[in-house]
């Protein structure tokens, strides 16, 4: 076995943070997340997209971004924090299924009344079709099994008027090595020690993710790497 040997995905494992967990060690998680994140610039990859696809609307016209297992919100936040720069009018509906992780996201947000908070499954979304501008994700896809996977990007796209961006980890040996190293050096809590590692393992390679967009009726989508970040990022842009 050699490092250009294929990765097998660790399929049916629960990461920690699926688990019920006392609130101390979740919220010390989710903080090692918002660390990590801003470390890897994940946060910057999916702002940067979404950007690119809300430039295709008139800078006067009221924006909405649905944020699919938002976690501890620091995506939205970024978001409302370039729009009140921009002087642009953005709404931010943060969707995570764990009330805990949204009291964590409600307690590092509360002075941007601009995000609101949704409890709910992210493979039953309570949004009829083209409800929002733009759907995104962040670290969210591969917690999922295929079946799961292909259904919640397709849901992405059925709520989405304008586009989707989903952001997330890649599976490889190089990418395993350096989230071990980096969750032991960055993260505060065991149980970043375990799932950090764990959600390269569970990540989907570039073509396994184009075999999702296929499953889910995409159609033409655009999948960007970031090797130095870890990432890779998957953006569908609708025609008007």
């Amino acid at each position: 076995m050699g490092w250009l040997t294929p990765l097998p995905r660790a399929a049916g494992v629960l990461e920690r943070l699926d688990r019920p967990a006392p609130f101390a060690d979740l919220r010390l998680s989710l903080e090692d997340v918002v660390r990590l994140n801003g470390v890897f610039g994940g946060r910057r990859v999916t702002l940067a997209h979404v950007k690119r696809l809300l430039a295709r609307l008139p800078a006067a016209a009221p924006v909405t971004v649905l944020d699919l297992g938002t976690g501890a919100a620091d995506i939205p936040l970024a978001l409302i924090r370039w729009a009140r720069r921009a002087r642009r009018s953005l709404r931010v509906f943060a969707l995570d299924r764990d009330w805990s992780t949204l009291r964590v996201a409600r307690g590092l947000t509360m002075p941007y009344p601009e995000i609101t908070f949704v409890q709910a499954d992210a493979l039953a979304l309570p949004f009829r079709r083209d409800a929002v501008d733009v759907v995104i994700s962040a670290l969210t896809l591969h917690h999922l099994e295929p079946a799961g996977a292909a259904r919640f990007l397709e849901g992405m796209d059925a709520v989405s008027r304008i586009g989707l961006v989903v952001n997330d980890l890649y599976r490889s040996r190089a990418a395993w090595a350096l989230v071990w190293v980096a969750t032991r050096l960055l993260a505060r809590s065991r149980m970043s020690w375990h799932d950090g590692p764990l959600s390269v393992l569970r990540a989907y390679t570039a073509e396994e993710l184009r075999g999702l967009c296929a499953r889910a009726r995409l159609g033409p989508v655009e999948i960007w790497r970031y090797p130095p970040l870890l990432r890779h990022c998957l953006v569908k842009a609708k025609t008007a």
